[in-house]
């Protein structure tokens, strides 16, 4: 029997309702790999400021970092939105949280059920088939650059944008090995014909290119990949792009899975992963029974693939997902004209599914 340590991160808005959905997933699927969990409840974001006034409390980061996985729900609360000259936010419990763990890269799948096809604002004979592999620098970027602020007078402001050579090639060099596994192309998205910062990641692209010879590397400038994406999302593989533009291309290519609600994501870099769903806090629909939990359960899955070592529960957390959307069950944000009203389901009766479907899987395959 293996014991497991995972630090729970609810968050905001509806955190604590989709991670305790990913919570049950875990130990659902892992009690049919001899696998037990302890799972450790901590502060961050709106929730952390409010109790202690720190995004992102030592305890906190303490606990992250005795622990083998991190789960995150969601952080961000409106009062940020309408204020927004509060010195202290939500959002920098989260960027500290990455680098006090050493998170430097974002993988962000975007797979696309079949299932929910007619869901995607895009025609489907255009998404289908369609499975790419983000890889989004965390650490870098206009997110940390300094010098950062505004004038005196406040009528100009400014950040910047800065790049180290060692950041961009730890990634790349991640990116790559993840495109030999795959298809074995790799774009490499940046702004190198206006960014001097853009310029230095083509640059070390291109010198770590020659040692992987099997793998095609395009070059594109991050608006044309966002064309791209609309235009023709098949034709991407692994994608690999700095933090700003990574952040905006993963939300834009949410739309071709259907849902923010069915993206997982996992922040990687160090011993402990972070593994999240890449919506938001949703306060408007927090405590409603409406959001959908399917994220954070896939999300749990790439936890089991990657930091945990145990793909085969993974695959059976992903298993169950797929059968129950086979099986026309929706929520709201994913269902479409031809659903059947009576199997659009809350976040409680979606959870409460896909718990049943790894019970039946486990128990048709023989794993009891």
């Amino acid at each position: 029997m293996k014991k497991i340590n995972i630090c729970v991160l609810a968050g905001d808005g509806i955190g604590k309702e989709v991670t305790d959905w990913g919570v049950q997933a875990l130990e659902t699927a892992g009690s049919y790999y001899n696998l037990t969990f302890s799972f450790h409840h901590e502060l961050l974001g709106h929730a952390a400021i409010q109790a202690t006034g720190n995004p992102l409390p030592e305890a906190t980061l303490a606990r992250c970092k005795a622990s083998d996985a991190v789960l995150l729900g969601a952080i961000g609360d409106p009062h940020y939105d309408l204020n927004p000259h509060l010195k202290v936010r939500p959002e920098q419990g989260l960027l500290a949280l990455r680098k006090g763990l050493g998170l430097f890269a974002n993988i962000r799948p975007i797979l696309l059920f079949d299932e929910l096809l007619e869901s995607s604002s895009l025609k489907k004979e255009i998404i289908r088939g369609t499975d790419i592999l983000f890889f989004r620098e965390l650490t870098g970027g206009i997110y940390f650059g300094q010098p950062r602020g505004r004038k005196e007078d406040g009528a100009v402001a400014f950040d910047t944008k800065i790049y180290a050579k060692y950041e961009v090639e730890r990634i790349a060099r991640m990116a790559f090995e993840a495109a030999m596994t795959r298809k074995k192309i790799l774009h490499s998205v940046d702004k190198a014909n206006v960014l001097e910062s853009s310029r230095l990641w083509r640059e070390v692209v291109q010198e770590l290119t020659p040692k992987y010879p099997e793998v095609e590397v395009i070059h594109m400038y991050v608006d044309n990949a966002a064309m791209q994406l609309i235009k023709d999302p098949k034709q991407f593989d692994v994608v690999l792009t700095g933090n700003m533009f990574g952040d905006i291309l993963t939300d834009e290519a949410s739309q071709i899975a259907g849902s923010l609600g069915m993206l997982a994501s996992a922040s990687v870099g160090s011993e402990v992963g972070l593994y999240e769903p890449i919506h938001g806090s949703a306060p408007d629909i927090a405590g409603k029974n409406l959001a959908n939990p399917l994220a954070t359960i896939l999300s749990t899955a790439l936890m089991c693939n990657r930091g945990l070592n145990v793909p085969a529960a993974g695959k059976l957390i992903v298993d169950a997902v797929d059968a129950v959307l086979k099986a026309g069950y929706r929520t709201r944000d994913i269902m479409d004209q031809h659903t059947d009203e009576n199997k659009i389901l809350g976040t409680r009766e979606m959870g409460e599914r896909v718990l049943e479907t790894i019970h039946a899987i486990a128990k048709e395959n023989v794993l009891v």
